[in-house]
């Protein structure tokens, strides 16, 4: 399995960004979905994450700025960003937990997008 992140970039204050993970590969079932965000120095905070069929729960930072949204037809999770500022500057990574046969479940990590808030 192969989680994909895109829709990062360069934004100002107050701006939005939408961000997309798809999963591609052998999966039977997708357990949960989360959104990290790691900065420079190294921290990783999870930003919000939706578990079974479950609602979005999010980080105090983030709520009423960020949504979490999922295609589970098109096995892909999204996260719509914002009013955002400079803090919300980080490596933004996704993670899933999926179910096959084989392998049962297993968390897998994409390689994140950069999400960079600037003045």
């Amino acid at each position: 399995v192969q989680l994909q992140a895109s829709g990062g970039g360069l934004v100002q204050p107050g701006g939005s960004l939408r961000l997309s993970c798809a999963a591609s590969g052998k999966i039977v079932r997708i357990n949960t979905w989360a959104w990290y965000r790691q900065t420079p120095g190294g921290e990783r905070e999870l930003v919000g994450s939706v578990i079974g069929g479950g609602s979005p729960t999010y980080v105090d930072s983030v709520k009423g700025r960020f949504t979490i949204s999922i295609d589970n037809a098109k096995n892909t999770m999204y996260l719509q960003m914002n009013s955002l500022t400079p803090e919300d500057t980080a490596r933004y990574l996704c993670q899933s937990n999926v179910y096959d046969w084989s392998t049962g479940s297993v968390y897998y990590w994409g390689e994140g997008t950069q999400v960079t808030v600037y003045s």
